[in-house]
C-alpha cells in the first residue's frame, strides 16, 4: 500500500524524484504512449463507437485505471514515487506551489504560450509534444485565459456536486442533467451557469491541456487525483449509492455498445467498472 500526498506537501527531493521519473518515462517514449491512448480514447458524444473515458458513466473507473497504470509506469523507473494530487479549490492562482520552476514549470508566455520555466519548458530539451493540434513541439499553458476569462472552481461547485445522491443518469452523456458524474465531469448542466469542475480546470490552465491531447501537460495527473480523491468522498458520503447504468442497455437505448454499466469490460484494459470501485485496493489518500 502506497499513499497519494497533497502536492503542496511534497518535500523537495519527493518533487525532484517524480520529476524525474516522468523525464524518464518521455524519453523512453513510454509517455507519448499514454497521451496517445487518451486521445485514443476521448470520444464524444457524436460519434457512434465506444466511449469509455469522457462524456460518460464509466469517466471515474476509466480515469482510476488509467492513472494506475501511468503510476505504475512511474514505479517502474522509481519505486518511491507515487502521482500527487492538486485541490484546485485550495491552490487556485499561478503563485501556488505547483507551478514553481522546481516542479511544473508556470504559466505560457504571452503570444505563442510557451511554457518557458521548469524542468518541462521546451528549451530545457526534455519535454518535445508530438503530435500536437498546432503543430509546435512546445508545452503551453494560457492560465485564466485573460481573451475570454475563466476561474477555477470553488469549494461550492464541488459541494454541489458532492450532494448529488445519483451516481448518473440517461441519456448518459454529456446532456445528462443531474448526477453527481455529469456535475463532477463539468459539462454544461441547465442552471450550473455553463463548464464546471474538471472541465473548466482544463479550461483554466489552457494551452495544451484543453483538448484531448491533455496528458501532454503533466498537471493532468495531478488534477486527475484530486478528481478520483473527489469520487472517494462522494462513495462515503452516499453509502448507498450506487454506480450507474447496474446492467447493460436495453436493446432499444440508442447508447446501448456505447456506453459501460458496472460489470461491462471497458478498453484497453478489459476491465469492467465493477473491479475499480475500491481505491484503498492500490493506495490511499492523505
Amino acid at each position: 500500500m502506497y499513499s497519494r500526498k497533497n502536492q503542496r506537501n511534497l518535500t523537495r527531493t519527493e518533487k525532484k524524484r517524480l520529476v524525474g521519473a516522468i523525464l524518464e518515462l518521455k524519453r523512453s517514449g513510454r509517455y507519448d504512449d499514454f497521451v496517445s491512448m487518451h486521445r485514443h480514447y476521448y470520444v464524444t458524444d457524436a460519434e457512434s463507437r465506444p466511449r469509455p473515458a469522457h462524456m460518460t458513466p464509466s469517466f471515474f473507473p476509466w480515469h482510476r485505471r488509467y492513472l494506475l497504470e501511468f503510476e505504475k509506469a512511474l514505479q517502474a523507473v522509481d519505486p518511491a514515487v507515487s502521482i500527487p494530487y492538486w485541490d484546485w479549490t485550495r491552490d487556485n492562482t499561478p503563485a501556488a506551489s505547483l507551478w514553481a520552476a522546481d516542479f511544473l514549470g508556470g504559466n505560457g508566455r504571452p503570444g505563442d504560450r510557451q511554457v518557458m520555466t521548469g524542468p518541462f519548458a521546451y528549451q530545457e530539451g526534455n519535454w518535445r509534444i508530438s503530435g500536437g493540434v498546432t503543430g509546435d513541439h512546445f508545452l503551453r499553458r494560457n492560465f485564466g485565459r485573460p481573451s475570454a476569462p475563466v476561474t477555477l472552481p470553488g469549494r461550492a461547485d464541488v459541494d454541489r456536486a458532492l450532494r448529488d445522491p445519483v451516481y448518473d443518469a440517461a441519456p448518459w452523456n454529456s446532456v445528462s442533467t443531474t448526477g453527481f458524474r455529469n456535475r463532477m465531469e463539468g459539462w454544461d448542466i441547465r442552471g450550473t451557469r455553463g463548464i464546471s469542475n474538471h472541465n473548466r480546470v482544463h479550461r483554466w490552465i489552457g494551452g495544451s491541456m484543453a483538448g484531448a491531447a491533455s496528458p501532454d501537460d503533466p498537471v493532468f495527473w495531478l488534477h486527475h487525483a484530486y478528481l478520483d480523491l473527489l469520487w472517494t468522498r462522494w462513495q462515503k458520503a452516499h453509502p448507498r449509492s450506487r454506480y450507474l447504468p447496474g446492467r447493460a442497455l436495453g436493446a432499444g437505448d440508442p447508447q446501448r455498445g456505447r456506453v459501460f454499466a458496472f460489470d461491462e469490460r471497458m478498453p484497453p484494459w478489459d476491465v469492467a467498472p465493477s473491479q475499480l470501485m475500491d481505491h484503498t485496493r492500490f493506495h490511499r489518500y492523505v
